[in-house]
């Protein structure tokens, strides 16, 4: 059996940004990292050209990614969400991959958090992280409701368990201290805010989505 063939990484934001010749020395450098960018190259001179242009230049390449719905407060207010909420949304690279997840204040567009990526996540465990650090920022204001387009991070969350099945490799540690910490935390208190279910095709897509579909 022929071995496969070595690939080369290219981090352009992260801890110590540059071009990596194996993943766990460059996922080193992206774990944890708020907004990281990279992407893995064929071979080094191609990685090496690629580190010196823009990570936007490289994410879309042969890509035909439908163009993202997103609908405005007003229509989103005359559809019935509610423009107080907050919207949470994942997205996960492969499965399990890179991992990551936010939250988006729906009257204002702001993004109150944003975590990742994480190594060898899923998009459920993401979501599921996502609406309880939610719960946790709105916890002094139980009347604000949370969306998610996930129904089994909404009922994990509502029940109060991950029921993942993600393995963990070793490179995941850090997932499961959070899934770990979330579940603390739901089982320190009662649920009060509204767990509401984010309805896409009606709605078009949640405001916290990252656009990579």
């Amino acid at each position: 059996m022929s071995k496969p063939k070595p690939k080369f990484y290219v981090v352009w934001r992260g801890y110590n940004p540059g071009v990596y010749s194996t993943w766990p020395e460059a996922s080193a450098q992206v774990n944890g990292y708020a907004g990281a960018q990279y992407k893995s190259f064929e071979s080094e001179s191609e990685a090496r050209a690629a580190y010196s242009g823009s990570y936007w230049n490289f994410v879309t390449r042969g890509e035909a990614k439908p163009a993202v719905v997103k609908r405005s407060i007003e229509e989103l207010l005359r559809l019935g969400v509610n423009p107080e909420a907050v919207a949470v949304d994942a997205a996960c690279s492969g499965v399990p991959g890179p991992m990551e997840y936010r939250g988006v204040e729906l009257a204002s567009g702001v993004e109150l958090f944003h975590m990742g990526p994480y190594v060898d996540g899923t998009n459920n465990v993401g979501e599921f992280l996502a609406i309880v650090h939610a719960l946790e920022i709105l916890s002094n204001r139980p009347s604000k409701p949370i969306y998610s387009d996930s129904r089994n991070a909404l009922l994990w969350v509502k029940q109060k368990r991950c029921g993942t099945n993600l393995d963990r490799t070793g490179r995941n540690d850090e997932i499961f201290r959070l899934i770990d910490s979330a579940l603390r935390w739901l089982h320190s208190r009662p649920l009060t805010n509204p767990l509401l279910k984010w309805e896409t095709e009606e709605w078009g897509e949640n405001p916290a989505d990252f656009g990579r579909k």
